[in-house]
C-alpha cells in the first residue's frame, strides 16, 4: 500500500507537471476504508519520499499559476469620493490602492470586484501582464455578487483562462488564491482548500486560502490552473457595499463561479446594475409559534405597498419556512432587487394566512449610483 500511495503521490503529480489541463486528477469519494489505507501509507513513508512529493508539489502550484497569470491585470484607480469605512488589517481604505481583475474574453472584458470601486473613481487604468497600461470604463455591476464588468479598448486576443463548473468542484479540493495588487512582476500566491460550496445565497463557494485587499477581483484557481471563480469580499449576515473585508486573511474567503455564466455576464455588458433585494421589514422572533413576528414596515418599501403591519407573521417565502432572522437574510439573499417573491403571512387583524407576491426593491440609499453604469436594476 505504501509503495501504491507513493506512486499515486509522485507519478499523479509528474502527470499534472507534464500536461496540467488534460490531467484527471482522482476523485475523492472513496469510502473510509480507503481513506484510512491512504493515511497508514503515509506514516510509512521516508522522510525523502515525502521531501520528494511536497517538492512536486510545490512545483504543481507554481505550474497551475503560471498557467493563468497571463489573463491576470492590476487595476488603478484615481479620484472618486472619499472612503469613510476605515481600514482593513492596518493597510489601507476601502477602494483605494491598486487591486486585480482577470481577463474574461479576448475583445477586452475584464472581471473584479466591486471592492475597488466604492469610491466610485472616474478613471479606472489596466496594466496586462505584457506590462502595456490600457484606460477602462465600468461597464456593468453585480452587488449581490460583488463583482464588476470593465471594458478596454484596443487588444482582440487577450488570453481568457479556462473555467471550472461549480457543480464539478469538490469540497477538499486544493484552492490557489492570486493577487497581483501591489505591483509584483508575479502574482502572489495563497494556498488552501475549497472548504464549503452554495454559500451566500448559492452565489458563492468558501475557501480557507488567504484572500486579501490585493487579490480581490483575482481568480482562485485550481491545481490545474483552472479559474474556480473570483475572489471577492463577502458577509452572510449583510449585503452593503463593503460587507466582508472585515474577514480578510482570516481563513474564511469566498469566490464567485463563473463558468456557464452567460447569461450573467450579458447582463453586465448590456450595462446592467444588479442590486441586493430587499423587503422592508424589522423582524423578531414569534413567541406564540411558527414564522417571524414582524416588528416594523418600512415606509415605501415593498412590505408596505402590501399594507403588511406591525403584529402580522411572516410565515414562509417561495414555500420555505422562516422560523427566525438568520434564515430570513439567508433566503432573500438569494434574490435581486426586481425579483418577485412568493410570500406567506397570518394577518394580525384576521388571525388568518395569506399568500400574496412580493416585488423586491434595491436597498434604500442615500448615496449616488456607481459611476459609469447606465441602467439601473
Amino acid at each position: 500500500m505504501r509503495d501504491i500511495f507513493l506512486r499515486l503521490v509522485v507519478g499523479g503529480l509528474l502527470g499534472l507537471l507534464a500536461n496540467p489541463l488534460t490531467f484527471v486528477h482522482a476523485q475523492t469519494d472513496n469510502d473510509n476504508s480507503e481513506v484510512d489505507a491512504a493515511d497508514a501509507a503515509v506514516s510509512g513513508l521516508s522522510q525523502a519520499e515525502l521531501m520528494e512529493a511536497m517538492t512536486l508539489t510545490s512545483r504543481a502550484f507554481r505550474n497551475a499559476t503560471n498557467r493563468v497569470a497571463p489573463s491576470l491585470v492590476t487595476i488603478e484607480s484615481y479620484g472618486g469620493v472619499s472612503a469613510v469605512q476605515g481600514r482593513i488589517g492596518g493597510i489601507r481604505k476601502q477602494g483605494e490602492g491598486n487591486t486585480t481583475g482577470i481577463v474574461i474574453s479576448s475583445d477586452g472584458y475584464i472581471l473584479t470586484s466591486t471592492f475597488n470601486f466604492i469610491q466610485r473613481p472616474p478613471v479606472i487604468s489596466i496594466i496586462l501582464a505584457d506590462g502595456k497600461r490600457h484606460f477602462a470604463q465600468l461597464v456593468g455591476r453585480d452587488d449581490t455578487r460583488k463583482i464588476c464588468l470593465l471594458k478596454i479598448d484596443g487588444p482582440t486576443d487577450l488570453p481568457v483562462p479556462e473555467m471550472v463548473d461549480e457543480s464539478k468542484v469538490k469540497v477538499g479540493q486544493w484552492a490557489i488564491s492570486l493577487g497581483v495588487g501591489y505591483g509584483d512582476t508575479s502574482p502572489a500566491m495563497s494556498t488552501g482548500i475549497i472548504s464549503a460550496k452554495n454559500r451566500i445565497g448559492g452565489r458563492a463557494i468558501q475557501t480557507d486560502a488567504n484572500i486579501s485587499p490585493a487579490n480581490y477581483g483575482g481568480p482562485l484557481i485550481d491545481i490545474e490552473g483552472r479559474v474556480l471563480g473570483i475572489c471577492v469580499p463577502m458577509n452572510p449576515q449583510s449585503q452593503a457595499v463593503g460587507a466582508g473585508v472585515e474577514w480578510y486573511d482570516s481563513g474564511i474567503g469566498f469566490a464567485v463561479p463563473l463558468a456557464n455564466a452567460e447569461k450573467l455576464l450579458d447582463r453586465l455588458k448590456a450595462g446592467e446594475y444588479i442590486r441586493p433585494a430587499f423587503m422592508g421589514i424589522q423582524s423578531g422572533p414569534n413567541p406564540l409559534g411558527d414564522g417571524i413576528l414582524i416588528n416594523k414596515v418600512n415606509p415605501n418599501s415593498p412590505a408596505s405597498r402590501l399594507k403588511l403591519e406591525e403584529g402580522d407573521i411572516l410565515i414562509s417565502i417561495n414555500d420555505k419556512r422562516v422560523n427566525d432572522m438568520l434564515r430570513l437574510k439567508q433566503l432573500i439573499n438569494r434574490f435581486e432587487a426586481g425579483e418577485t417573491i412568493r410570500i406567506t403571512v397570518e394577518r394580525k387583524s384576521t388571525g388568518k394566512e395569506e399568500k400574496l407576491e412580493l416585488p423586491l426593491d434595491p436597498p434604500p440609499s442615500n448615496a449616488k449610483e456607481p459611476l459609469a453604469v447606465p441602467k439601473i436594476r
